[in-house]
């Protein structure tokens, strides 16, 4: 019966039937006293005089025991050393009970509270090299100035994001699309244990649910609802980063986008968003003329930030012939090797072997589509 279960253990249930979703249970929430022992123990009849809940929702809550093992999760949460937050614990992020349709619960894993502003930073996950340097930039820069940051552990800019907050000795929080006992995509396998370690993992999701296009756009309004503010980094105009930058827009936070080759797809979101009003952005200094902390909140510390677009340099010990090439990539060029030859004259061969040796001194690198960029200093 529902009169045995506990509050907690209610909205761990409510939680986790998706026919129901956070509006709809906030609305029968808001019916039943804040009661959730009352919602699971009313009839069909009862349930369904609520505004926005019909039978499919009513007989899902009734008959929660048929696709809801409460038992079998609460033992997954102790073996895992998974919590559950609600909206009344200290650890439930405080700017995400402002949007419309909080999560009732976030499991949470992790050793580190979340007790810093946070600020999001997102993009695609066919990224650049630029991008991913950038984004690791601004996630150490933000680090340091005392801020958590927070995206969603996607391939691209959201790992390099995380990994910079990381090696600033910083604090950051992954937002999961999917159970938290499920490591997506799985070659983030060590990010996602050293994230336990130092920082914390977030989800709305129950354990064994899997990512899908509904639980990832689900984590992207957490995303954008618990952060004061929002980076896009790198997207192009169908990327899933537009639709959290559209929640933060609609949540009121605000949004920033860093510019990028006009000739990149990858970088024809963020040039749509600055068009649309977003903050262009190329350092944290950017973000913090336009955050505004009272009571003290407002970090402090900012690090110097290094020009995005600093010149290539080649060490002493290089050849002419490494340091011709390495000049045309002044400026964030991205050359096929076919335009090396032509400026810097020399042979296929030549260009081909110099580029093999820059390779190895990790000066330069190969992108998926066969062209080369230059590898940024940080």
């Amino acid at each position: 019966m529902a009169d045995s279960l506990s509050q907690f253990q209610a909205l761990l249930v409510l939680n986790a039937l998706p026919e129901v979703g956070p509006i709809t249970t906030h609305r029968l929430l808001a019916e039943f006293d804040g009661d959730p022992c009352g919602i699971l123990g009313a009839g069909v009849e009862r349930l369904m005089q609520v505004r926005g809940v019909g039978e499919v929702i009513s007989r899902s809550i009734v008959s929660w025991r048929e696709v809801f093992d409460l038992e079998k999760e609460e033992a997954r949460m102790t073996a895992s050393g998974v919590g559950f937050v609600t909206a009344t614990h200290s650890e439930y992020p405080p700017l995400l009970k402002e949007i419309h349709d909080p999560p009732i619960g976030l499991y949470r894993k992790g050793n580190r509270a979340l007790d810093r502003p946070c600020v999001a930073i997102v993009g695609s996950r066919r990224t650049t090299l630029y991008g991913q340097t950038v984004a690791a930039k601004l996630g150490a820069d933000l680090a340091r100035a005392g801020f958590c940051v927070v995206s969603g552990l996607a391939r691209g800019i959201d790992t390099a994001a995380h990994e910079g907050a990381l090696s600033a000795g910083g604090q950051t929080a992954a937002i999961l699309g999917h159970g938290i006992d499920t490591v997506y995509p799985p070659e983030n396998l060590s990010l996602y244990r050293r994230i336990e370690q130092e920082g914390v993992l977030l989800t709305e999701f129950p354990f064994t649910r899997r990512a899908d296009r509904q639980s990832f756009a689900m984590r992207n309004r957490i995303v954008a609802g618990m952060s004061a503010a929002l980076i896009v980094v790198e997207s192009d105009v169908n990327g899933g980063s537009m639709i959290t930058a559209k929640f933060a827009g609609d949540q009121g936070r605000l949004v920033f986008a860093v510019p990028g080759r006009i000739d990149q797809p990858t970088s024809a979101g963020c040039h749509q968003l600055i068009r649309d009003g977003a903050t262009l952005l190329t350092s944290v200094d950017d973000l913090l003329s336009e955050l505004s902390y009272l009571d003290g909140l407002r970090p402090t510390g900012v690090m110097p930030n290094a020009s995005r677009h600093a010149a290539v340099s080649a060490p002493e010990d290089f050849s002419p012939e490494e340091q011709r090439l390495l000049s045309a990539f002044e400026g964030g060029a991205i050359l096929s090797i076919d335009a090396l030859c032509s400026s810097s004259g020399l042979e296929l061969s030549v260009v081909s072997a110099v580029l093999m040796r820059l390779e190895l001194r990790r000066k330069v690198a190969k992108r998926l589509d066969g062209t080369f960029e230059a590898r940024t200093a940080s």
